[in-house]
């Protein structure tokens, strides 16, 4: 494995740890702990958390979709430095949004919330990512498997909703509320639908080198997976506008189109468990594990979206925790496990592990997983209490309101250390393992 690679891993595994501290350290502020609240306000620890979390997915995303792509379809020295470039203006932007973050410098909007200036250095790697995929994978393949197709619409599809995103810069879309809203809320969305392209294009070529199955890859189901895959990206946006003066089937297509991709995204990862013999699932165990996680929190989430997805119920759910439950199940469970998986099989952890390695992945595994389970349950508890007060008693005061949900907030806080334990430990054995390989050059 080349250094650059080395680098990017590295730089995705401590945005994780940052995402996962400044995640504790925002619901302690929340909570109003005095000894975190004095010195780091919620609304200071949040976009740290956000944008951590942010940079963490799409970064271990897009390190994965080059190490694979070189591997599988060589370089030609003319347009090899395209990797390096970008890992170099991407990092520099990453890092340039945090140093402004601990000064104080904030702007932008949800997600986002960095001086708008620093997105030109987003752009320009990403421009440089585009570009080089494009050069470098796309035009030398005749017979393309999914995930290829799957990793260049999610790269192409980021710039485009990532541009979106900073109309708000333009007084025309600015200086009208509903306009600047609208367009927020839809890029967003669709943004999310742009990386799902490029994590789920990940976990389907995990399967196929795991299995040794290529079939996997270039099979009916997965191409139709990824053509509503991509339905999705363009208009799963709808439920994002629900408070925005709209119309009503709008919202109605965007969630039946996501909740049909999850369910063709759960079958194929069935399918892919399924063919797997005994041999094979030892060989790959701490990978297979990861994403056999993805497949579980795949399902929890698909349940919770479908009852979301009732309007009689989304008037209850609409705005509180359970939205945040929601979101929380798929980053964390469906993306980070995924991704996780990815840094473990780039790595080649299963093949080098030791019993002490293979003792720590599974305390850390299972930490990650009870704890995560406890987290999203309180939120889902704190979002019904929240959610039927609010409806019951719409002219309630706000501190009336949160009353009964804090009790779940405090259970959501412990659960979220547990799971910043977990998560560390997994995170520490993959930091290890880049110095194993290190070392062995």
């Amino acid at each position: 494995m080349r250094s650059p690679y080395k680098i990017i891993i590295i730089a995705s595994l401590i945005l994780l740890s940052f995402s996962l501290v400044f995640g504790v350290l925002s619901i302690l502020s929340f909570l109003n702990i005095p000894v975190v609240a004095k010195w780091l306000p919620f609304q200071q620890a949040r976009p740290v958390h956000v944008s951590s979390a942010l940079f963490w997915i799409i970064t271990a995303a897009v390190v994965g979709i080059m190490y694979y792509s070189e591997g599988n379809f060589p370089l030609s020295k003319k347009i090899a430095n395209w990797k390096i470039a970008f890992a170099i203006i991407w990092l520099m932007g990453i890092v340039a949004i945090f140093i402004s973050y601990f000064m104080g410098y904030f702007g932008g909007r949800e997600y986002w919330e960095f001086p708008p200036q620093l997105n030109l250095l987003l752009l320009v790697a990403w421009l440089i990512l585009l570009a080089g995929f494009y050069m470098d994978v796309i035009q030398k393949l005749k017979d393309k498997p999914v995930y290829i197709w799957m990793w260049f619409t999610g790269i192409l599809f980021f710039f485009f909703t990532f541009s979106e995103q900073q109309l708000w810069q333009i007084p025309w879309f600015r200086n009208s509320f509903l306009k600047e809203m609208t367009v927020q809320w839809k890029s967003n969305g669709s943004m999310v639908g742009a990386w799902n392209q490029m994590v789920y294009g990940t976990a389907i070529y995990l399967m196929v080198k795991i299995s040794g199955d290529e079939s996997i890859g270039h099979s009916k189901k997965a191409y139709f997976s990824y053509f509503l895959g991509l339905t999705n990206l363009i208009f799963n946006w709808g439920h994002h506008i629900y408070n925005i003066p709209t119309a009503t089937w709008i919202r109605d297509i965007a969630y039946g189109i996501t909740m049909t991709e999850w369910i063709l995204v759960l079958s194929i990862i069935q399918g892919f468990r399924n063919k797997l013999n005994e041999r094979e699932r030892l060989r790959h165990l701490l990978t297979y594990k990861l994403l056999i996680a993805a497949e579980f929190w795949v399902f929890l989430n698909l349940l919770l979206a479908l009852l979301m997805s009732i309007p009689a119920i989304n008037i209850y759910t609409h705005g509180t925790h359970i939205t945040v439950a929601h979101a929380m199940g798929t980053t964390i469970g469906i993306n980070s496990m995924i991704l996780l998986a990815s840094l473990t099989y780039m790595l080649q952890v299963d093949k080098r592990k030791s019993n002490r390695v293979d003792r720590y992945f599974r305390i850390g595994y299972w930490v990650t997983q009870s704890s995560l389970m406890v987290f999203w349950l309180s939120l889902i508890v704190a979002g019904i209490l929240k959610g039927v007060k609010a409806v019951s008693s719409p002219t309630i005061a706000f501190a009336d309101l949160m009353a009964p949900v804090y009790p779940m907030l405090r259970i959501f806080m412990y659960s979220g250390i547990f799971l910043l334990i977990g998560m560390t430990i997994l995170a520490v054995l993959l930091l290890y393992s880049v110095q194993r390989m290190a070392n062995s050059k």
